[in-house]
């Protein structure tokens, strides 16, 4: 089957938005999306699926997005990004579940992109529901029956937060479903509330979780490619309001863009 999308797989999924998909020999991408193991390949009109249904998709990869008229925004607004996404059309910003994303993006601190996708990979396996080849995103609950054994997965320092997260979710402390109706600023200053999650994470989740895609996140590699385009420098606070001024609405868009800055 065949979704007609304006994507582009390869920079989408392989640009580290997400961290449970796989490249395969044969071209196509595997994942998981929800509880269904995925299976994508790129077509001249979108990409063919196995695995899971039309909706989810349709969801993850924010179908709603007019992707020419946010490239075209953008653009007006910078000649630096109008060339980065001219080389690079299709590039998306996903959709994923909030408690996914949140829980990742904690794992996510102070290590590189191949070392968060094993630690997430760990986390599914030891506890989340076998779907075959591969496992589900664990529910906090699930987390918390089989927290005995966490040491396995080999979070390092991210193992308490990783857990308190988890039970601050379950019993209700961290609620999830209040957030997805506060605003940006509201939802970054919630989400800071939580241990392990600072201005960055909380810009990456409010971004691939919740959609807010007037986000900035803001990390090494932004940090200076806005000081080397831009000549703007100073602490993320300064430079994530300098890409939202900028970028408006769009600016997560933006920040994709240039982040892959050095690979298109």
């Amino acid at each position: 089957m065949e979704i007609v999308l304006d994507v582009a797989l390869d920079p989408t999924l392989g640009c580290g938005q997400a961290h449970r998909w796989r490249k395969l020999e044969d071209g196509r991408w595997q994942g998981v999306v929800k509880n269904s193991v995925t299976t994508l390949r790129q077509t001249e009109n979108g990409f063919e699926y196995e695995g899971s249904n039309r909706s989810d998709l349709l969801e993850y990869f924010r179908s709603e997005d007019d992707l020419a008229h946010i490239i075209s925004k953008i653009s007006e607004a910078d000649p630096i990004v109008a060339g980065l996404s001219s080389r690079c059309p299709g590039l998306r910003i996903l959709k994923q579940p909030e408690w996914e994303c949140l829980a990742t993006y904690v794992l996510a601190t102070n290590v590189n992109v191949k070392r968060i996708a094993k630690m997430v990979e760990s986390v599914c396996e030891r506890y989340g529901t076998d779907l075959g080849e591969r496992h589900a995103f664990p529910t906090p609950k699930q987390i918390l029956d089989g927290k005995e054994s966490i040491g396995e997965c080999r979070l390092g320092f991210r193992e308490p937060r990783f857990l308190q997260l988890a039970e601050g979710v379950e019993n209700g402390d961290i609620d999830l479903e209040s957030m997805k109706s506060m605003r940006y600023p509201k939802l970054v200053e919630t989400l800071q509330e939580i241990n392990g999650v600072g201005p960055k994470v909380a810009d990456c989740v409010a971004l691939f979780g919740f959609g807010k895609t007037e986000a900035f996140p803001v990390d090494i590699r932004i940090q200076k490619c806005v000081e080397r385009m831009y000549g703007v420098s100073g602490n993320y606070r300064k430079v994530s309001e300098f890409g939202q001024n900028k970028f408006g609405i769009y600016a997560g868009y933006a920040q994709e863009f240039l982040y892959h800055s050095d690979f298109i």
